[in-house]
């Protein structure tokens, strides 16, 4: 079968819910995918950030081969023996009393949700039904039913209504606005992205963060970061919220957190937030099993071990230099932190940011568009200089033939 083929298939038997880039992957390892040509791509999307440790990293391939001979899921009828550890360890690791295991992105952030409405309504004194929380516009957090009420963007919302209510919308990066948001006494909590992944790699203002956790702890609101896309030393620190020293109330991890081998997420919060959750009030078939547990300890020991928060950090700033030296009209802005970046498209000669993404491929490198006019660069965190450098070849080469075209 050919690239055509497996196309065909797809788009026969599947869901149209994607518009992938025209290539059929079939083999991965570090910072490379491959066709089923055989043809080598840099890979400058890393899944969203789920493979920070690169395509089958062997640690975390032979840990979960492994634990897959001996047991894979039990349910959380029971124990296991090797949930407790991975509980101990993770929560170690990022300094917090307690963790909700579940398994994709959108279940964690609903899991968040419910943590804050209920810890509103126990220990705020919130009456009942009546609890809100912050979001930001541009905000991505997953595609349930309650997670597109809070979106303003149409593709995401639009025709799945009615909406869940409880949300009060307002800019990101605006604290004048968060600071009249807060007045509401009803408030329970703010949830944000770091920085915004989904909306172009939107990097708030230096300390925008630090400011809105001290005002959130000014009116007894819980600080909920989404860091599923931009945790796990994707923008050059553990988490990004530690660039401001801001340790928030509730994190939200996912995607690296398996480094791209299954859908692993975690919830962490202390106790006076994570104990209001009893016995029988939330939980998930597959959240904690064993083998999520293996694998999720392998693939945070991969990112300490190989100290990826320094390559991101040092890395994405040689890829913003050199991306910046590229003399093209098409690049109006590059912009992101360690190395979740993007670059803003200016559209020419009829040809916009698809385009560069299709010319891209041919050349070898893969990315997506996001918004139309924006590219994200989020490559493995396990690539090194000389391979950022020959990435940016490609895309400097992919834009001139673009405008040349």
């Amino acid at each position: 079968m050919l690239t055509k083929d497996y196309i065909e298939l797809e788009e026969k038997y599947g869901a149209h819910n994607y518009h992938p880039l025209p290539v059929v992957l079939s083999k991965g390892e570090g910072v490379f995918l491959w066709d089923v040509e055989g043809k080598r791509y840099y890979d400058f999307l890393s899944a969203y950030s789920a493979v920070n440790q690169g395509h089958c990293h062997p640690k975390i391939i032979n840990t979960m081969i492994e634990q897959a001979k001996t047991l894979t899921l039990t349910s959380r009828a029971f124990y296991n023996n090797c949930l407790g550890s991975y509980e101990k360890y993770i929560t170690e690791y990022f300094g917090y009393d307690k963790v909700l295991p579940m398994n994709s992105g959108a279940e964690a952030d609903e899991t968040a949700l419910k943590l804050c409405r209920r810890w509103a309504y126990d220990k705020k004194g919130i009456r009942e039904n009546e609890a809100k929380i912050i979001v930001c516009l541009g905000n991505f957090h997953g595609r349930t039913i309650t997670v597109i009420s809070m979106s303003n963007d149409p593709d995401s919302y639009r025709g799945f209504g009615p909406y869940t209510p409880g949300f009060i919308k307002i800019p990101y990066n605006d604290l004048t606005e968060l600071e009249k948001a807060l007045q509401d006494p009803n408030v329970a909590g703010f949830l944000v992205e770091p920085i915004q992944g989904e909306a172009g790699v939107v990097v708030p203002d230096e300390g925008y963060l630090a400011k809105a956790y001290n005002m959130c702890k000014e009116k007894n609101v819980l600080f909920i970061a989404d860091e599923v896309q931009t945790g796990l030393c994707r923008t050059g620190k553990l988490l990004a919220c530690e660039h401001e020293k801001v340790r928030p109330d509730i994190v939200i991890l996912g995607k690296a957190l398996s480094g791209g081998t299954m859908p692993i997420s975690a919830v962490l919060a202390d106790d006076e937030i994570m104990l209001v959750i009893k016995p029988g009030e939330h939980g998930s078939t597959f959240g904690g099993n064993p083998l999520a547990s293996k694998v999720a300890v392998a693939a945070l020991e991969v990112l300490k071990e190989e100290k990826l928060d320094e390559n991101a950090e040092k890395l994405g700033k040689v890829f913003r230099e050199e991306v910046s030296k590229i003399k093209s009209d098409m690049i109006e802005l590059v912009r992101g932190k360690g190395l979740l970046n993007a670059i803003v498209i200016k559209p020419k000669n009829g040809k916009e940011a698809w385009d560069v993404c299709l010319q891209m491929k041919e050349n070898g490198l893969l990315a997506k568009p996001t918004h139309q006019h924006i590219i994200r660069f989020a490559p493995p965190l396990v690539i090194n200089e000389a391979q950022v450098k020959e990435a940016v070849a490609i895309i400097e080469k992919s834009i001139k033939e673009i405008e040349n075209a």
